[in-house]
């Protein structure tokens, strides 16, 4: 998998950790990281970490909400998602998903495992697995640093999204891709920034579809 930059807000030595203990929702929740065989999808990105602070601040009611994680990684947001009382479908390739599988079953109470579903999901290729306009929320923490997937992403977005659907994106800005992707996003949907980690440098950015534009 392709690796981007370390410069995340604890190092390269925390990227590297075997493990990532954060506390949210009145859990401790102890997540396996592995660095060395699934690279930036087996590691906590600030990027995950601030939107599930968030969510945990009560900026939007997750209650019973369907929400679907994309690029889901270690699975912290889609954990933190079902804790605070969301129905969570959380994905990533095939290659990260026994890893995937493991953080979301050790983390949460037994009575939640029903309410979080791990499942595949290749961006522009496996879409028919996924009902089109069937979730509330489109979560995604670091996924934008890839321009060669970002046509992928916007197709996938654009399935899973009905007029009422609400994608939360949380990324830093490393490079002017980056930007690009917005740009892309925002010939889609109205696209705002709700919030910004001056100590992390992390955006999150709301985005509806335009017949939503005044809701924001």
């Amino acid at each position: 998998m392709a690796l981007v930059p370390y410069a995340e807000g604890w190092g390269l030595q925390g990227l590297r950790s075997p493990w990532a203990t954060f506390r949210f929702a009145g859990r401790t929740l102890r997540l396996r990281q592995d660095w060395q065989r699934l690279g930036v999808a087996a590691v906590v990105w600030d990027a995950a970490v601030v939107l599930c602070a968030y969510l945990e601040m009560g900026s939007v009611d997750l209650r019973d909400r369907a929400v679907i994680e994309l690029g889901a990684g270690t699975g912290l947001l889609g954990i933190v998602a079902t804790l605070l009382g969301a129905r969570v479908t959380i994905t990533d390739r095939e290659a990260a998903l026994e890893f995937l599988e493991s953080n979301v079953q050790a983390n949460l109470p037994s009575e939640l495992h029903p309410r979080a579903v791990v499942k595949e999901l290749t961006w522009g290729k496996d879409l028919d697995n996924f009902p089109p306009g069937a979730f509330d929320f489109i979560f995604g923490a670091d996924i934008i640093y890839l321009e060669e997937t970002f046509g992928e992403l916007l197709q996938t977005l654009e399935h899973l999204c009905s007029e009422q659907t609400v994608i939360l994106l949380s990324c830093r800005i490393r490079y002017e891709r980056d930007n690009n992707f917005l740009k892309m996003l925002k010939g889609h949907f109205s696209v705002y920034e709700v919030y910004y980690d001056s100590n992390r440098d992390i955006h999150i950015y709301k985005a509806q579809r335009h017949s939503h534009k005044d809701d924001f």
